[in-house]
């Protein structure tokens, strides 16, 4: 088990046909957002940062490896929440960094919104602004369990 803190780290990830959707998104939950430490791939930080007027994180490209970047974060306890707006109608170049970034989020168990509606959902949960205790993944075990 590890504890997150009730301020959290958020990465803000949007694909170009979902950007829109996400600085809408972002908009409006502003004051919910402002609180916590921002990060956010490429393009879609520096129109975060315009949009609401704050500074955040602004990690590399999605396509030149934010993705990856993001997932290496993810797995070393940097991040606490995913808000990624794909788009499931368009081919990515870079879709099997966009499938390991969600893998490796499952994996290390951090909540997941990639949609408006799971990420009002997420961001209207009680949990959003408090401690809470995640499981972890047990490799060690996880290991001898198949011996």
């Amino acid at each position: 088990m590890v504890t997150m803190a009730a301020k959290k780290r958020i990465a803000l990830v949007a694909h170009d046909n979902m950007k829109s959707e996400l600085l809408k998104w972002a908009r409006v939950h502003k004051d919910k957002l402002v609180p916590h430490k921002l990060m956010a791939t490429g393009t879609t930080g520096n129109l975060l940062q315009k949009e609401l007027g704050v500074s955040l994180d602004a990690l590399i490209s999605g396509p030149l490896g934010g993705d990856q970047q993001l997932g290496g974060m993810i797995a070393e306890g940097k991040i606490d929440v995913l808000i990624f707006f794909w788009d499931p109608f368009e081919p990515m170049p870079h879709d099997p960094d966009i499938k390991a970034l969600l893998r490796v989020a499952a994996v290390w168990n951090i909540p997941i919104a990639c949609s408006v509606t799971s990420a009002n959902f997420l961001i209207s949960s009680p949990l959003f602004d408090s401690e809470f205790e995640r499981q972890i993944p047990d490799y060690d075990r996880y290991l001898q369990e198949r011996l």
